[in-house]
């Protein structure tokens, strides 16, 4: 008998033809999520097994993999010979000691010599003899013995099924440059686009010495959490103190918010496309602040020629701080550390600033020598 951690996986089993490549990547990124525990997966029928692992990481194990995209469900279960006496040894293990409970049985194995209700009626009845505190309901049991008779002359039992987080897995829908700050939005954006396959790289913009190095800890910090998820190896950060000083020295003061991210989407772009990235992805949500008006978003727009996403357009805030809590990373974006959209914050920030406005105050800069001058400035920290 084994303890081990089995894997089902989720919208891959729609993939066609192609479902192979959509395997092949949510293996590896299996192997990426248990780097440095001792183990050995095996893929067999549908699932995944994580085997060989040393006793007590059980509970490691299924942390990690709960956190890989692709994964639909996870149990922590026992492998075993497919005799009545191996599955029952097991299924006392995994069996309540006081209580109700049933039996479900799935045989994937159509010729062992028991249907799946007798297995399930043989080992019930071996379980209540063998503890007499024990009850059975089949309608509504308080605990369920999960046992699952594979091909190979093996069985698997475990006691229940774990939701994992579902999507599909990173690598196979292209590559994302997350603009991150130290807020609530970002972070969870880049959790969406990962959960749909999307390599998300990473890109920060800090206004040292305006800003401390605790908001730019408290990014790196950010980042880490969200690299869980996304298998994210770096964080790449720019310096846009510059650009904010010559804007704050010589435009209109409604429009410091709205010309800063202009030179923050060509920024990225640069970066982006230096990199062979193949879009950019924002958490602005439609109407939250007065930069993230549809006028906003689209004087952004209007400077690069990237697509740009915004999974969380359409959410509330309460919305996003809910998903930004289910993955972890809330209470440290709530730490009090300023981002640099928050320098030189004008009392009223132009709310549908016209087009030709912006482009006449951003006439004022040297534009390319400002966007030179950040780029130069690009730092890389490893994660």
């Amino acid at each position: 008998m084994e303890k081990v951690v089995i894997i089902r996986y989720a919208e891959i089993h729609l993939k066609g033809k192609n479902r192979g490549y959509f395997e092949r990547v949510f293996s590896v990124n299996l192997e990426k999520s248990l780097k440095g525990l001792r183990h050995e997966l095996r893929r067999t029928s549908g699932r995944w097994l994580v085997e060989k692992f040393e006793e007590g990481y059980a509970e490691e194990v299924a942390e990690r993999v709960s956190k890989v995209f692709g994964v639909h469900s996870y149990s922590i279960g026992y492998l075993v010979g497919n005799s009545m006496d191996e599955m029952f040894a097991a299924a006392k293990l995994v069996a309540p000691r006081t209580g109700s409970f049933k039996v479900e049985t799935h045989r994937a194995y159509k010729k062992y010599p028991l249907t799946s209700m007798e297995i399930s009626a043989e080992l019930g009845g071996r379980l209540l003899a063998d503890n007499p505190r024990l009850r059975v309901d089949v309608r509504s049991p308080e605990s369920t013995v999960f046992v699952d008779v594979r091909e190979n002359g093996k069985a698997l039992v475990f006691g229940s099924f774990e939701e994992g987080r579902g999507g599909m897995p990173v690598g196979t829908s292209g590559r994302g440059l997350l603009m991150i700050s130290g807020g609530i939005d970002s972070p969870v954006a880049g959790y969406m686009m990962a959960k749909r396959g999307m390599c998300v790289e990473l890109l920060h913009f800090h206004s040292y010495p305006y800003t401390n190095d605790g908001a730019k800890e408290k990014v790196v910090k950010l980042s880490k959490i969200l690299s869980r998820y996304s298998l994210t190896a770096r964080l790449s950060a720019v310096s846009v103190t510059h650009i904010q000083e010559e804007i704050h020295a010589k435009c209109a003061a409604e429009l410091n918010v709205t010309l800063l991210r202009r030179f923050m989407f060509r920024i990225a772009e640069r970066v982006a496309k230096r990199e062979g990235i193949q879009c950019l992805i924002t958490g602005e949500s439609l109407g939250q602040v007065a930069s993230q008006t549809i006028e906003g978003m689209t004087s952004s727009n209007a400077v690069v020629s990237l697509p740009v996403l915004r999974p969380l357009v359409g959410f509330d805030k309460d919305e996003i701080i809910s998903r930004a809590k289910k993955i972890g990373t809330y209470d440290t974006s709530v730490l009090p550390f300023e981002d640099c959209c928050t320098v030189f914050l004008p009392e009223h920030p132009a709310i549908k600033p016209r087009l030709e406005f912006i482009e006449r105050e951003e006439g004022k800069l040297d534009v390319e020598a400002l966007v030179a001058e950040a780029i130069g400035t690009l730092e890389i920290i490893e994660l």
